[in-house]
């Protein structure tokens, strides 16, 4: 009995510390956190057991009065039964009580740091009496303003503004807010009008908010021909966990903001495209479905000291972000509609904090513009067209299963066979979710689980390619990992050196980004498998990703006389620059079929273990693959089984 309850309390030891470290440094998955918590009452059921059951010390053989015998301890015996031995396994020592209730208390410390994780930033920060101010979209001539304001006493809110290098102090009143209540949450949005392109605003609050913003440029200026934006997904406040860490930091959000105060100012970002899992509502625990949880969510987001961070000059908050919708901001690889319980709930607050501050819907949106949660819009030299990739869509992998619902599959056609006005050279195409089917888990939730429509979009895209002279780009987030992949149009029959993974070259690209602030996949889940997703760059490490898009003109290398607009995609992993690609178009807009150039890797800092292996070892990177293929398996057969959620 002794020795069952002896191998319980180090299994339970041992399962506590491991399960811990996996919650608050690894993955913060819902199961780790209970599997803590019962593991330590196991554990400490049986060392009271042991200690309760442990005979006394003079409790010896022999005659009364007559002198114990002398038993012979070898040294490995008490090395056995050493401190180090009671500290790193967490079984009780009889030689060292002391050092027992120590290993003991090491396991109740760590839970407890696990609990802090789950409830400090629930408990201590409801956040209830946050106020803030930020800027979403912003056009040539306009900016749309949301504000949250709880204090009754603050109104009326006069929102004024002036141009941040004017001289004077005169400010313009754009509005004045009389009523604000809780139906919106507290929170309302002021469009500044009649503004000027290319220019400088401060904006202030009578309730003593302020930022900074600028417009995009006029189209069809010299100045429009340029612009860049960062874009990225996925975060979570405090994760790696660090207990010195304010609950509600997000360290991703400062990371970036330190890393885009080193760039130039040409190079400045206009927006942040944020491409979903703003908050993460159901890890690593649920706590509620309804909408007073879920507009706590957004509370606690807002509430972050990350959004203060200044880094020379530059302040998170100053920097313009426009939102689109994923799972985790209504329940994981949501699929059910908008109708159906959760989705009601958690679309409120959505709309308020960030839809009410998008960009406007499609000129053709095919459905009522109240019911469109897509969006489309034109800055510099492109012209922009973010999918919601969750709210329409049915079950995946079905006969006639649909990511986008009919409304929004017929604008986005609409919108990919429409000819861009002069100086507008690429069509972005934003999804929440990646195109490409080379990742190997989770796959139905991406479009690998809607390959019928996916075929009907690409179609489009290459045709608008061939036909319009424009580029198309893909943006996707969601992995917690980041892939560049082409998809090469069947048309331009490239041979079978051009389709070799790994490697640049021509074809509709998608670059799929993330997390800002988050966990990694410790599993390599992206692969090439056929010649319809081409793989060029697959980088899965780093709790913190994004990507900086640049867009600018530049003279053809061949030809002096002619000027391309050139797209840079530079990826930061925890803060630095680690790869970049570039794409190109002729400036000059000619509706011929000519094949755009392929795309060329100008940095990469990332060592690929594939490579050197093939050298080295030659077949033996098949035996790697094989046993890549074999984890995944494992990894997928793990996700079955905990089936109510997957963190991707």
């Amino acid at each position: 009995m002794v020795s069952l309850l002896r191998g319980v309390a180090a299994t339970s030891s041992a399962t506590i510390r491991f399960f811990a470290f996996v919650l608050l440094r690894w993955i913060p998955g819902w199961p780790f956190a209970p599997i803590v918590f019962t593991s330590l009452l196991i554990y400490l059921s049986s060392v009271l057991s042991l200690a309760k059951d442990e005979p006394p010390s003079d409790d010896h053989p022999g005659k009364v009065g007559s002198p114990p015998p002398r038993v012979h301890v070898s040294s490995a015996s008490k090395s056995c039964d050493s401190a180090l031995k009671t500290l790193l396994t967490g079984l009780p020592s009889k030689r060292s009580p002391v050092w027992t209730w120590v290993t003991a208390l090491i396991n109740i410390v760590v839970s407890c740091l696990a609990l802090d994780f789950l409830l400090r930033g629930l408990v201590v920060y409801p956040s209830n009496e946050i106020s803030f101010s930020r800027i979403g979209y912003v056009s040539p001539t306009t900016a749309n303003l949301v504000f949250r304001e709880p204090d009754m006493a603050q109104l009326p809110v006069v929102v004024s503004y002036q141009e941040a290098s004017h001289e004077s102090n005169k400010w313009v009143q754009e509005g004045t807010v009389y009523m604000i209540n809780n139906s919106t949450d507290f929170t309302t949005t002021v469009k500044f009008q009649n503004l000027k392109p290319g220019t400088s605003y401060r904006y202030r609050l009578s309730n003593n908010k302020t930022g900074n913003f600028v417009t995009a440029p006029r189209p069809g200026s010299r100045e429009a021909s340029r612009m860049s934006f960062v874009t990225s997904s996925c975060l979570k406040p405090n994760f790696p966990y660090n207990i010195l860490s304010h609950p509600l930091r997000v360290p991703g959000i400062e990371i970036m903001t330190e890393a885009l105060a080193k760039i130039p100012e040409l190079l400045k970002p206009s927006f942040m495209l944020f491409l979903g899992d703003f908050i993460y509502i159901d890890v690593p625990f649920r706590f509620g479905a309804s909408m007073d949880h879920y507009r706590s969510e957004y509370r606690r987001i807002y509430s972050s000291p990350s959004w203060a961070f200044t880094s020379k000059n530059n302040t998170a908050i100053d920097l313009p972000w426009i939102h689109s919708l994923d799972d985790h901001e209504i329940e994981n690889d949501w699929s059910k509609g908008n109708k159906t319980a959760p989705y009601p709930a958690a679309a409120d607050p959505f709309t308020h904090y960030h839809v009410s501050a998008n960009p406007p819907v499609p000129a053709k949106p095919f459905a009522h513009p109240d019911d469109v949660t897509y969006f489309s819009f034109v800055n510099g030299p492109a012209s922009f067209f973010m999918l919601d990739s969750r709210t329409y869509r049915s079950e995946p992998a079905q006969t006639n299963s649909t990511i986008l619902g009919y409304a929004q599959l017929q604008s986005l056609l609409e919108y990919l066979a429409t000819p861009e006005p002069a100086g507008v050279h690429w069509k972005i195409i934003s999804s929440s979710v990646p195109f490409t089917k080379n990742w190997h888990v989770g796959t139905i939730d991406t479009w690998g689980g809607f390959l019928d429509e996916r075929r009907i979009v690409f179609e489009a895209m290459w045709r608008a390619e061939r036909e319009l002279g424009i580029r198309i780009i893909l943006l996707s987030g969601d992995r917690h990992e980041f892939a560049a992949t082409r998809f090469p149009d069947p048309a331009l029959e490239l041979t079978p050196e051009e389709l070799q993974p790994n490697t640049p070259g021509l074809g509709v690209h998608e670059f799929s980004v993330g997390p800002l602030s988050m966990f990694y996949l410790p599993i390599r889940s992206y692969r090439q498998t056929d010649t319809e997703d081409v793989a060029v760059k697959y980088a899965p490490d780093g709790n913190s990703k994004f990507g900086l898009i640049d867009i600018a003109e530049a003279i053809d290398d061949v030809d002096a006389s002619v000027r391309n607009s050139v797209l840079t995609y530079s990826l930061y992993v925890d803060g630095e620059v680690v790869w970049k690609y570039q794409l190109s178009v002729p400036a000059q807009r000619k509706t011929t079929t000519k094949v755009h150039p392929a795309g060329s890797v100008l940095e990469d800092k990332l060592v690929s273990w594939e490579g050197p292996l093939k050298m080295a070892f030659g077949s033996l990177s098949d035996l790697v693959e094989l046993g890549t293929k074999k984890a995944t398996w494992v990894y997928e057969a793990w996700s079955e089984l905990r089936s109510t959620e997957r963190l991707g």
